[in-house]
């Protein structure tokens, strides 16, 4: 007996003395018969579920060959986790799905789910093969190692001795695949024979009845035979296609495009979660609450927000009303903030009435990589999250697996409330291929494992009902891993991301005529078919006719034009419902549109963000509210990890449309320290096609909203926008009681005029404008047009270049406005290092500007308490000496 199982061939080897030392049933059970007496899950959909597992193990097994030689980069597996099979049985294919990675099992019936009996679309040498004449190959197909009459493809890189851990599970001592027994079970190919839809879901037809006073019978209905010749399902070869290119990044994978080895496919409802620990947990409960929110209020433009693809035309991602959401994770992810957050948030708000139809599943192998789980913790954290159900399985027993994920996903699904199915596991292989479990693992607990492999499980269930042997289920198994090594072998020679052009296609669409036209339609209806709600919301005074706003003044009133507009926007965070924000730029908008639009969240940043990424997914327009910039720090991977990926890693099939409002950047006099005053926005600019707008001026503020609302909506963007606190309120620019900080709200006719297309800056030209440019954002703004009006007494023409917009830099406009003086001076009250004047200088540098230039830049330092803050901060006097610097050279 092994003593330890590290490599693909000695798990091979192990299943396969399992399976030998099985004894043959001494009777036959029909499949369409339940496989126990206390389940309803029948020997055909077993026999289904054992094909999905065997997949999985095969598609493990490849992944570490591929990798034995540079051809494959993935090998984290599913094996052991084998049991999530039963996961997916329990549920529908029409429940959105967000997966951790050791899921093959489940995409693999999910993948079925969607097939349903679809094989006949699906060319002859895709899948299955069983039926074809030994020997024969289509038309074009490359020979596969280990198939009669052909040589062994791959040997050149592997070799064609299994002595080598290159060999693959399937093809044992290098002999000719296994031949088919004769006399095959009819079984209609189109389903399992138990009345369900083939791969479907429990309860989605009335199983077939037995007659409990029958005899056994000593033969499988219809006839004797062989349980190896029933069809392999055709989605199985489908999802084994889709997860070997992933393994070898082939620009044909069907959701990441060869960006990244993830499950998802918008078709089977799979949506792509980044590797990142957790951090896919608030999403899904943003997702739980916004299908909730969706199905009870059923507005007719809900959906206007998830599309599958980008493009105008494309097909809108849409889940049926009962549907609810699953979301898997590994036993050492309970442990990390994200998933605190995302478990404390779905229980806060079951106690608080609302709604969320997730259900948790936690996979617990009892190790994170090397880290033990201590013995009972999973258990008991789970159990005591207030206001989530409890369920818990063996993943090794498919039976009571598939009993208990059945009855959770029937209670999350007729409740609408969160649960969580803990099912053991084991991990088998290690965690990935580099991974030497024996430095860290004994043994005895190895082997320990192995006897709880899932996949041996099933083998001794379905032998042990009389619906298989061993040796059939073996040569199943070897037919499998056959065709999983051709399809291996194949996409091998499938094409790469090979240019940069391709690689960044997905990440952030921009389509500025199509952004231009939604805001001239916005503008259309707001003084077209929407001019009496808009009265009515206002109150009968629109915001155009109140006179000059202060820039908080002028948000609100974009913000209620965008709710107007957008029927499936919802405004949401802490105190921006009763209260109207703490800055008072909500104010209004609950009593407006009522609270299922406009509302208060927990004290939570991730959750906050989790909430809005999981809302556009599922078709709402989410505005979540961050309090101080200060407190996004707290939760920023939701946007780095899992917002600005999203359509990276799924092509455009899956977005997530967001405009996070944050309160930001200092000067805020009156509260102090670096929680109120914070400066800087570094963390944001690095994140790849993150849309970073920073309104100075209220009559800027309005039409950036609305362009960064459309964008959202159009292009599925993912929108930071930065709102300088010390602005919100400020009315006046060079002297007291001037209101020259103040600006007209425009009215719906002027909104196309107006327009403010991503990435183009401002320009204000005082006195000549000749001989200097200031470049800068946000509070600069001000300070460097009250400097500049200084320099003018001083016969000193500036020019103010009002960046707005921090991502996409408008590098066109820098260059032209620094070209037309020569001397730049960059005012960045970010920090000098790591701050917005680095990428100024660098866009100048890059476009061959050989004139002056200069930096303005806050101090390397937390903003202070006090009058101790001006000590970090950029000056008025700082900028004017600046300027006169630049010029005396």
């Amino acid at each position: 007996m092994l003593s330890d199982v590290t490599t693909p061939q000695d798990l091979d080897d192990r299943f396969r003395e399992t399976l030998a030392a099985l004894a043959a049933p001494p009777q036959r059970r029909d499949p369409a018969r339940p496989v126990t007496d206390d389940t309803t899950l029948t020997g055909a959909r077993a026999l289904e579920l054992f094909d999905a597992q065997a997949t999985s193990r095969q598609l493990d097994l490849a992944g570490r060959w591929l990798h034995s030689f540079g051809e494959g980069f993935y090998t984290t597996g599913s094996a052991g986790h084998e049991g999530n099979a039963a996961v997916a049985a329990a549920l529908r294919a029409t429940d959105p799905a967000l997966l951790h990675y050791r899921s093959g099992a489940f995409y693999c019936v999910r993948a079925a789910q969607a097939d349903g009996s679809a094989s006949a679309e699906r060319p002859e040498a895709e899948w299955p093969v069983a039926e074809r004449p030994e020997g024969e190959r289509p038309e074009g197909e490359r020979p596969v190692a280990g198939r009669p009459g052909s040589e062994p493809a791959g040997a050149e890189r592997v070799g064609a001795e299994r002595a080598g851990t290159g060999q693959l599970a399937g093809e044992p001592g290098g002999v000719d695949r296994p031949a088919a027994a004769d006399g095959p079970v009819e079984v209609d190919p189109a389903g399992p024979g138990d009345g369900r839809v083939p791969g479907g879901p429990a309860g989605s037809a009335a199983p077939v009845a037995a007659d409990p006073d029958a005899p056994e019978p000593d033969e499988p209905a219809g006839g004797a035979g062989s349980v190896v010749d029933r069809p392999l399902h055709p989605g199985y070869a489908e999802a084994a296609r889709d997860v070997l290119r992933g393994m070898v990044a082939s620009s044909r994978e069907p959701i990441a495009g060869g960006r990244q080895k993830v499950f998802g496919r918008a078709d089977l409802a799979v949506v792509p979660t980044t590797p990142t620990v957790a951090a896919h947990l608030p999403r899904a409960v943003g997702m739980g609450l916004a299908v909730e929110r969706l199905r009870r209020l059923d507005t007719s433009g809900r959906r206007d927000g998830a599309r599958a693809g980008s493009g105008d035309g494309a097909e809108q991602v849409s889940w049926p009303t009962d549907a609810i959401v699953v979301c898997s994770f590994g036993d050492a992810s309970v442990n990390h903030a994200s998933a605190t957050a995302a478990f404390n948030t779905a229980g806060w708000y079951d106690h608080t009435g609302l709604r969320i139809p997730v259900l948790f599943v936690c996979e617990d192998n009892g190790l994170g990589i090397s880290v033990r789980s201590p013995k009972g913790w999973v258990a008991t954290t789970l159990r005591s999250k207030p206001g989530i159900r409890y369920f818990a399985a063996d993943g090794s027993d498919l039976v009571r697996a598939y009993e208990v994920a059945v009855e959770a996903a029937a209670w999350v699904r007729r409740h609408r409330r969160p649960a969580v199915l803990h099912l053991s596991t084991v991990r088998l292989m290690g965690h990935a291929g580099a991974d030497a479990e024996t430095a860290y693992r004994s043994a005895d607990e190895i082997a320990a494992d192995l006897d709880r492999d899932p996949l041996a499980g099933t083998a001794r269930l379905l032998v042990g009902a009389g619906v298989a042997t061993g040796e059939e289920l073996l040569a199943r198994y070897d037919e499998i891993g056959w065709q999983v090594r051709r399809i291996a072998e194949e996409v091998l020679d499938e094409p790469k991301l090979t240019v940069p052009a391709e690689v960044v296609a997905p990440l952030a669409p921009r389509r500025p005529v199509r952004l231009a036209r939604a805001i001239a339609d916005a503008a259309a209806r707001a003084t077209g078919p929407g001019a009496a709600a808009r009265a009515e919301a206002f109150g009968g005074k629109p915001p155009e006719l109140t006179g000059p706003l202060t820039l908080a003044q002028s948000i609100n009133a974009a913000l209620a034009d965008g709710m107007l507009d957008h029927p499936q926007m919802a405004v949401f965070g802490e105190d921006v419902g009763a209260k109207g924000g703490v800055h008072g730029v909500t104010k209004g908008l609950r009593d407006r549109f009522g609270a299922a639009r406009v509302f208060d969240t927990l004290l939570d940043e991730t959750s906050i963000l989790g909430l809005g990424l999981g809302a556009g997914l599922a078709g709402m327009l989410p505005v979540p509210e961050i309090q101080y910039l200060a407190y996004l720090h707290n939760a920023e991977d939701q946007l780095r990890g899992e917002a600005a990926t999203t359509q990276f890693f799924s092509q455009g099939a899956f977005r997530n449309p967001m405009v996070v409002r944050v309160a930001g950047l200092a000067y805020e006099e009156g509260l102090g320290g670096h929680f109120h005053n914070e400066n800087s926005v570094a963390v944001l600019r690095d994140v790849p096609g993150l849309v970073i707008a920073v309104p100075a001026r209220p009559d800027d503020a309005a039409p950036m909203l609305r362009t960064c609302l459309a964008s959202a909506a159009v292009d599925g963007s993912v929108c930071v926008f930065l709102e300088p606190i010390a602005l919100y309120h400020t009315r006046d620019l060079y002297a007291d009681g001037d209101s020259e900080w103040l600006a007209p709200y425009a009215e719906p006719g002027a909104w196309t005029g107006g327009h403010v297309p991503l990435g183009r800056a401002r320009v204000y030209g005082v006195g000549s404008a000749e001989d200097v440019t200031i470049i800068t954002f946000g509070n600069g703004v001000r300070m460097s047009l009250r400097a500049a009006a200084t320099l003018a007494d001083e016969g000193i023409g500036t020019r103010v270049v009002d960046l707005r917009w921090l991502s996409p830099l408008p590098v066109a406009d820098i260059i032209r406005e620094a070209a037309a003086t020569g001397r730049v001076l960059v005012v960045d009250e970010t920090r000098r290092s790591g701050g917005v004047g680095e990428g100024v200088i660098a866009a100048l540098v890059d476009a061959g500007y050989v004139g002056a230039a200069r930096r303005v830049a806050g101090v390397d330092s937390f903003v202070p308490l006090g009058p101790a803050a001006r000590q970090v901060l950029v000056s008025e006097e700082a900028i004017t000496q600046g300027a006169r610097t630049l010029l005396a050279r």
